[in-house]
């Protein structure tokens, strides 16, 4: 354990149940010396965790909490949502499922379901991947503001396998393919042998905040004479689409 961080976060959960607090109170509730607990006060004021009352001199909780708070619960919601759309693709198409988030400039996937012919299950949860090399990273990256999609293309594309996309062109020319349909696919360019279908999940606004992606073996993704992936990855990524609130079209 180290001390001053279990004090600072002491400090926050004594802020949370009474409100204002001045410095000598936060200093008896925690056994430590005034000094202490101001040296304390003033570091989590300098990263806007607290804010201090000039007039009374007392502190409070601060303004980058509600910040904070907003990013995971904007995430729990959205996974919470997204758990049985997945789990009812991963049940329709029998592949592994996951529900993928553009996080910086990597793609990564924050909700997962396993179907039952995917017989090797990889835990994809967390993991980073650059966004030219998936098929969510290429649908989110189609429907994405123009800002976030030129500053993403102008990155480097580097190959994770033979068949990754190097040229900008082209990826540009696959990513017009895919607002226009409405899903993208990889073709082994993540992985040798593995294949991927991803579709665009919208807010209320319009705006791109996820995708629905389904990956499995090459040989079974393109196989003819199974169940029709594009469609059931589009029906899944629209269903959640609607259960986030979106009704209108896509914000481009």
């Amino acid at each position: 354990m180290i001390r001053s961080v279990d004090r600072a976060v002491a400090i926050l959960d004594l802020l949370a149940q009474d409100g204002w607090r001045a410095g000598a109170e936060v200093a008896r509730e925690l056994g430590v010396h005034r000094s202490t607990a101001l040296r304390l006060l003033g570091t989590l004021e300098r990263h806007a965790l607290v804010e201090r009352d000039p007039r009374t001199a007392k502190y409070r909780l601060g303004r980058r909490l509600p910040q904070l708070a907003r990013v995971v619960s904007g995430e729990l919601d959205l996974r919470h949502v997204a758990r049985p759309v997945c789990e009812g693709l991963a049940a329709s198409s029998g592949e592994t499922v996951t529900l993928d988030v553009l996080d910086g400039d990597e793609i990564v996937p924050i909700e997962q379901s396993t179907g039952s012919t995917a017989f090797v299950s990889v835990n994809w949860l967390g993991r980073h991947t650059p966004v030219h090399c998936t098929a969510s990273g290429k649908v989110i990256l189609a429907f994405a503001a123009d800002p976030i999609r030129q500053r993403l293309l102008a990155r480097p594309l580097v190959p994770l396998t033979p068949r990754s996309i190097t040229d900008v062109a082209e990826l540009e020319k696959q990513l017009a393919v895919a607002r226009v349909g409405g899903f993208a696919r990889t073709f082994e360019e993540l992985e040798v042998g593995l294949d991927a279908i991803a579709a665009p999940v919208f807010s209320t606004d319009g705006e791109v905040v996820a995708a629905i992606d389904v990956s499995g073996p090459a040989h079974r993704l393109q196989a003819g004479g199974g169940p029709d992936l594009v469609g059931l990855t589009r029906d899944a990524a629209a269903d959640l689409s609607r259960r986030l609130g979106y009704r209108g079209r896509a914000s481009r």
